[in-house]
């Protein structure tokens, strides 16, 4: 290859001499402000030459120099973040072993390498909360945002310690930042539907809802998520009554029963909302078509007693001679029935019915207290004595219970929604005192 450059150069330098033997002018340069040179032809191209040989290797050389800084400080920086990043996952190893102190030291030993590094200033924001100094943990925070005002992690991690704070409104404020970001961020969509529950803004929650549902993919949790849809129109409702907004409760419980004619919450919902507005008879009817669908206890229940407040207990009476044509050995229907006999004062009535139950080996505390009064009433006192014995001897309070089905709950008051495992349309009579966890207000009722 040199031989090749030097014949090269060699033949270079014939063809100049070639050109200078023909061309022996000389060529007059002027220089501005009047001084003026003579020089041949040959020479100013080989001076042109060097000149333009010189300024191509000044450039190149220039470049060869930057490029040289450039890979050096590369190289710094390079090794100055492979020393922070081993100091920083020290500080994770520390954190993982719960020395929060340790952790706390090397993650500002990385701060002060690299002031800006997001991720220690996130974990000293972490630390922080755990130590519940939450003025520092804003400060780490705030530090990060501003190093990246649009980082989501950042985000959540203020939304966290707003929460942490009760600062509900500056939790909404965060997560509303998130969803201006990523509007289809489950997480945010799921923080900011517990928020709004917990403000129990129900109309919003429905919106919110509707989008979670729509940005769910696994059909299991679309299906979830279609219960809880229902579960917050429903709630939509209930608080539009308490507000005497009944057109608006109206339609809303209304909706839900299209979508789900079982769901017993709204059936009771639209029963209150009809009585207030004066219209018993189509209430009434509502709640026997609604029985006769879900054979729901607790429908039945409130059925009896909007019957008897309105003086037609024959018609009740109908409902349950009905329902035991149906089913003539259900024991539950023979207990409301026999129930019912006892608040008319149809003792003999009442007797027969509760004595021809068969419970198939189940205990129902409640027809243990009937049958004891039944007893008393029939001047039977012995017998009195030994069924109220029985009925005590279960340790249940002497009323009907509520239990949710799903969690076993159990509540004195019925409520459309399960305080313990928060699903809908879940409370059911637990009647024999089996069904149950055995809590009220999570405190223990019996063993």
């Amino acid at each position: 290859m040199g031989k090749l450059y030097v014949a090269i150069f060699i033949l270079l330098l014939g063809v100049i001499a070639l050109f200078a033997m023909f061309n022996q002018e000389s060529t007059t340069i002027n220089i501005p402000f009047g001084m003026t040179y003579e020089i041949s032809t040959i020479g100013l191209i080989l001076l042109s030459g060097i000149v333009g040989a010189l300024t191509m290797l000044i450039i190149f050389a220039i470049r060869d120099l930057k490029r040289f800084i450039d890979n050096w400080q590369y190289q710094k920086k390079q090794k100055r973040e492979a020393e922070v990043q081993g100091v920083y996952s020290k500080a994770l190893n520390s954190l993982l072993a719960h020395n929060e102190d340790e952790a706390k030291e090397l993650l500002k030993g990385v701060l002060s390498k690299e002031p800006e590094h997001l991720d220690a200033l996130l974990r000293l924001g972490d630390i922080a909360v755990t130590e519940e100094d939450f003025q520092k943990a804003g400060e780490y925070y705030q530090q990060a945002r501003d190093i990246s005002p649009r980082n989501l992690e950042t985000l959540f991690a203020l939304e966290r310690l707003m929460e942490k704070t009760g600062r509900w409104s500056d939790a909404l404020h965060y997560v509303d930042e998130i969803l201006d970001i990523d509007d289809e961020n489950l997480s945010a969509l799921y923080k900011k539907r517990d928020i709004l529950e917990r403000q129990e803004r129900w109309d919003e929650l429905v919106l919110i809802q509707k989008i979670i549902l729509k940005n769910e993919h696994a059909e299991k949790d679309k299906n979830r998520e279609r219960q809880d849809l229902i579960g917050y129109k429903y709630e939509y409702g209930r608080k539009s009554l308490e507000n005497g907004e009944l057109e608006k409760a109206k339609k809303a419980f209304r909706t839900v029963l299209r979508i789900d004619k079982d769901f017993v919450p709204a059936t009771l919902g639209l029963a209150e909302v009809l009585l207030r507005e004066g219209e018993s008879e189509e209430a009434i009817n509502n709640l026997e078509k609604s029985y006769e669908q879900t054979s729901s206890m607790i429908v039945l229940a409130r059925l009896e007693d909007l019957l008897i407040n309105l003086g037609e207990p024959g018609r009740l009476i109908r409902i349950y001679k009905n329902s035991l044509s149906r089913s003539p050995q259900d024991p539950v229907i023979k207990l409301f029935l026999g129930k019912l006999y006892y608040r008319l004062e149809m003792v003999d009535d009442a007797f027969e019915t509760l004595a021809s139950i068969d419970t198939g080996g189940a205990d129902y505390p409640e027809l243990h207290q009937l049958m004891g009064s039944l007893y008393m009433k029939r001047n039977q006192p012995e017998e009195a004595v030994y069924e109220f014995r029985k009925a005590l001897d279960l340790k249940m309070a002497l009323r009907l219970l509520y239990c949710c089905k799903e969690c076993g709950y159990i509540s004195l008051e019925w409520s459309g929604r399960c305080a313990d495992c928060k699903k809908w349309n879940t409370f059911q009579f637990d009647l024999d005192g089996t069904r149950g966890s055995k809590k009220v207000n999570n405190q223990v009722l019996f063993k």
